[in-house]
């Protein structure tokens, strides 16, 4: 059951006993709809995704950390993933000379 349907049948402080309290008088409503119990590929489905965003933010913290020491010695890229990538292709292409 979704927390904003039973909010409403809270009477007084938030503690265990108000909230059961509030969830047996919102179940006894008739036209109260619950939420179905996630399945197991369900779960793993949000698993993978809430695992893809971190590795995206840790990505991107890392990609901001080696452009702020570089900057450090007067080494500018580009906002974003794509000035760092130039900014690679640039020191790689100097090696190769």
């Amino acid at each position: 059951m979704p927390p904003r349907y039973v909010k409403p049948y809270v009477k007084r402080n938030q503690n265990d006993a108000a909230d059961t309290e509030a969830i047996c008088e919102a179940v006894k409503r008739p036209n109260m709809r619950f939420v179905p119990i996630k399945t197991a590929d369900q779960q793993s489905i949000l698993m993978l995704h809430l695992t893809r965003i971190l590795f995206i933010r840790q990505r991107t913290m890392t990609n901001n950390a080696v452009r702020a020491h570089l900057a450090e010695f007067g080494i500018v890229a580009g906002i974003g993933r794509n000035g760092l990538i130039e900014l690679l292709n640039l020191h790689s292409q100097g090696r190769k000379t």
